[in-house]
């Protein structure tokens, strides 16, 4: 292992139950004097965001809201976001909602202000540096989910919807201004929801801590992550009104989003282009192929998955761990293969093909082939 590595950590965040009140003065750090509100089809008419409206209305900032987002965000919401943000004459943008909002509200703050086109700007190599970084909008992002922890990211996952691929757009500019997690703003999540977005914080912990790459600042986040998730995800599964398990969840999901900086790996590799080609929910899909990708990365992270699980208070090391994932997986109604999850005649090849191109895919502890990915993948199956 190289002790060489380039470091960076999230931004301001204002953590509490009713913080969203302070909505409109997070927009006044940011600089942002005419949002646009951009959120998911789903919570466009909830009342967790009509009241931000009002608090925006009522601040003098405008009640203007973008919706036009589908659960796997693509390149033509991005489209009809930049759109409005320029025929509105915007300054900035709250994204506003789960994964989708998050990084649909992100990319368009980035992209309202470029002169390239969306796919010029794919995490590959240096190509982040081909944005004009000062026409990059501010952000405040304001989680309604527990999961994707996209509020402290500097990318956002987009699909191709003309080949049906999932690309990460990077920048680190997309990292937002101010982050406001309010815990009660997740209380009215459905149980599946719950369970999805709470196992995508698990698995973000999990790959974080197997892989391979050196950082130790989000070594320790990922490990106490899982424990804030053991103890926390059933509380908030079993009584959705539980605020503590909801705010330590929230918890979980920016540290397990921060923590990922050390790397993701197959199970991710593998979500991307199944969600992409089969649109099933993105932690979900996670925690349908953690299991076998546990046992396909046995022999590089026995040691330090027994390490989690004394943490955890696990018994019986690397399988004790495995086990307890089962009966998580279980206790939260995950299904257990992909088939039961929804993946009928999948495209193996083509799946394949998308995880290995998936940057997820340089984190993993054991090398991802042609040959061992497609086993992996039918193990899932």
């Amino acid at each position: 292992m190289s002790i060489t590595a380039n470091w960076s950590y999230p931004t301001a965040i204002r953590f509490g139950a009713g913080r969203i009140a302070e909505i409109a003065d997070a927009c006044a750090v940011a600089g942002i004097k005419k949002p646009l509100l951009i959120t998911d089809r789903g919570l466009a008419e909830m009342a967790i965001t009509t009241k931000t409206l009002d608090l925006l209305e009522a601040a003098g900032l405008g009640r203007a809201i973008f919706a036009d987002v589908d659960p796997n965000p693509n390149e033509k919401n991005a489209e009809a976001g930049v759109a409005a943000y320029k025929a509105g004459g915007h300054d900035g943008v709250i994204a506003f909602g789960g994964g989708s909002g998050l990084d649909l509200g992100k990319l368009v703050a980035f992209l309202a202000g470029q002169t390239r086109p969306l796919w010029d700007f794919e995490d590959i190599g240096d190509w982040w540096t081909r944005a004009d970084a000062d026409a990059i909008a501010p952000i405040v992002a304001v989680p309604t989910t527990a999961g994707t922890g996209s509020e402290v990211g500097r990318a956002s996952v987009i699909t191709n919807s003309e080949t049906q691929e999932k690309k990460i757009i990077f920048h680190p500019k997309f990292l937002p201004a101010v982050v406001i997690c309010d815990p009660e703003l997740t209380v009215g999540m459905p149980n599946f929801i719950t369970a999805g977005t709470g196992l995508d914080a698990f698995a973000h912990c999990v790959e974080a801590f197997c892989s391979p790459h050196y950082h130790p600042m989000s070594q320790g986040m990922a490990l106490e992550g899982m424990r804030l998730v053991k103890e926390y995800l059933p509380r908030a599964y079993a009584d959705g009104n539980d605020i503590e398990a909801r705010a330590h969840m929230m918890s979980a999901a920016a540290m397990g989003a921060t923590a990922f900086q050390k790397g993701l790996g197959a199970i991710h590799a593998l979500s991307h282009p199944i969600g992409a080609m089969h649109h099933t929910h993105h932690g979900t899909t996670n925690a349908v192929c953690m299991p076998a990708v546990l046992q396909f990365n046995k022999p590089a992270i026995t040691g330090v998955i027994t390490d989690a699980a004394n943490y955890l208070g696990i018994d019986g090391g690397f399988d004790g761990f495995c086990a307890y994932v089962d009966e998580l997986n279980a206790s939260l109604g995950i299904p257990k293969t992909l088939s039961e999850l929804g993946v009928k005649d999948p495209d193996i090849d083509r799946i394949v093909a998308g995880a290995l191109a998936d940057p997820s895919t340089g984190g993993n502890p054991v090398k991802m082939t042609k040959e061992n990915t497609k086993a992996l993948l039918l193990a899932c199956l």
